[in-house]
């Protein structure tokens, strides 16, 4: 019984470490966006960096971040503090790859709340990533939403 006790303990501390941990290299493009998004929605800023490219371009609101620098010093903050307080479902999902270029197009619904008021909205997602070495890094974003009627 105590041994049962013992690694039950045990495979629940690896979990909570594993959940932790940054995420590592993904080995496929689709495996990288999920990534990136399980990073902000854990408030991993570092996770999320290091799945960006260095000139990133991401546009979002009539907005646009020309590096993964201007990125971390102007929304990042924002995008996490939403992704924290929300929760984000894909409801359509498509793909191309071509190489070491993929593009995938997602359609979302959000609910959740910003700034203390509820939210609930859907969204499209337009991300391109390159294959860099072993892994899979994210080079444009594209995000565009509407608030649900």
């Amino acid at each position: 019984m105590r041994n049962n006790f013992v690694l039950s303990v045990l495979l629940a501390v690896a979990s909570m470490q594993a959940l932790a941990a940054p995420a590592p290299a993904a080995v496929d493009a689709n495996a990288s966006l999920a990534a990136f998004h399980a990073a902000l929605a854990r408030g991993d800023k570092e996770a999320a960096l290091a799945l960006l490219a260095p000139k990133v371009a991401i546009y979002e609101s009539g907005y646009v971040e020309a590096s993964r620098e201007r990125y971390a010093h102007h929304h990042l903050g924002g995008d996490i503090a939403f992704a924290k307080t929300s929760t984000r479902k894909v409801l359509r999902h498509s793909e191309k790859m071509e190489g070491n270029t993929a593009i995938i197009w997602e359609e979302t619904e959000t609910t959740g709340t910003a700034g203390g008021k509820p939210v609930h909205s859907f969204g499209t997602e337009t991300a391109v990533l390159e294959k860099t070495g072993d892994r899979w890094v994210i080079t444009h974003v594209h995000w565009s939403s509407r608030m649900a009627k």
